[in-house]
């Protein structure tokens, strides 16, 4: 169309016949050098960009990456992990004397005494039948599947208590960062066992299944009672304590072999550079009790009507309690 454009004769003075196709030919030539010129100057500054940045991978940052990180706001400068469940962890480099110190009551069990409670564990007892079939004795495998379940609750529970704050415009007293904190520490759980398993496609899609699905009951759950909530979590969390325990009897019997742990695991929670997989499910058997004393202790805080956890701490604390 350009062409056409251009070779129309608009008067008798300008060109005809071949003089005319020749004129037009060579401006339609000239376009198109200037337009392949153009491009050849786009490839080059993007080919341009590319090495640069292979260059930073090699070489280390420049200086505008340099300005990035100058400028990077306080609060973003955290690990590139999350902090784990106990306090004192990253204070310390855990062995498997240490691990195996911690009391983490593996027959702890709480006796329910309301209907709702023992709807709760009567849910998760009837919950965990399906799975003890599909899994038998594969604990690798059905740790990620239980991971994947217990990384929901805290999310959920933490997400819905926020907006109630938000909605009420008043403060959550206290739960809301140990509910998020909990949920990340799963992830972090869930993350260890991806590193070991290696899931294939078709146990991906199972998981990603099992997770919609819960997430849709628990949050629903949640909304209506969020102390039975908790009262499954904990319940939950005791299943998850025993099954653990066995995952430790296997690997002790042989029957599953005592690898190196994995990079992630070892920097997680401080474990000693030799730690080997006995050691990782020692320590996530020890955060799974913590998450089991903590929401059955939420879920009796709300049967109480002493929600705030800001009432029974030390007030002799030489920090200020700030409620948030």
């Amino acid at each position: 169309m350009l062409l056409r454009h251009v070779a129309r004769p608009t008067t008798n003075a300008m060109c005809r016949g071949l003089g005319c196709s020749v004129q037009s030919r060579a401006f339609g030539i000239k376009t198109t050098l200037r337009v392949q010129e153009h491009i050849s100057k786009l490839i080059k500054k993007d080919k341009s960009k590319s090495d640069k940045a292979a260059e930073m991978q090699v070489t280390g940052p420049g200086p505008y990456h340099d300005t990035i990180l100058e400028s990077m706001p306080s609060e973003l400068r955290v690990p590139r992990n999350p902090p784990p469940m106990r306090e004192d962890t990253m204070d310390h480099t855990w062995n498997t004397t240490d691990l195996e110190a911690l009391d983490v009551g593996p027959t702890k069990h709480r006796v329910p005494d309301l209907i709702s409670d023992k709807i709760a564990l009567w849910a998760v007892k009837s919950a965990r039948k399906p799975t003890d079939i599909f899994f038998r004795n594969k604990y690798i495998h059905r740790s990620v599947m239980l991971e994947v379940v217990a990384a929901v609750p805290g999310m959920v529970g933490g997400l819905i208590r926020h907006i109630k704050s938000l909605q009420g415009m008043r403060h959550d007293d206290g739960w809301i960062g140990h509910l998020l904190h909990e949920a990340e520490n799963e992830r972090m759980h869930l993350m260890t066992w991806m590193e070991v398993s290696k899931p294939v496609m078709w146990e991906r899609a199972l998981i990603a299944t099992v997770q919609t699905g819960f997430f849709a009951v628990f949050s629903l759950l949640y909304m209506v009672s969020p102390r039975t909530a908790h009262r499954v979590v904990g319940y939950l969390e005791e299943e998850a304590v025993t099954s653990y325990t066995h995952f430790i009897g296997e690997i002790d019997a042989g029957r599953i072999e005592n690898v190196k742990a994995p990079e992630i695991a070892v920097a997680y929670w401080n474990l000693d550079p030799e730690s080997t997989l006995r050691d990782v499910v020692l320590a996530v058997r020890a955060d799974e009790a913590l998450h089991r004393d903590t929401n059955h202790h939420f879920s009796d805080r709300i049967r109480a009507k002493r929600e705030s956890l800001f009432e029974d701490m030390d007030t002799n604390s030489n920090k200020p309690h700030i409620k948030y």
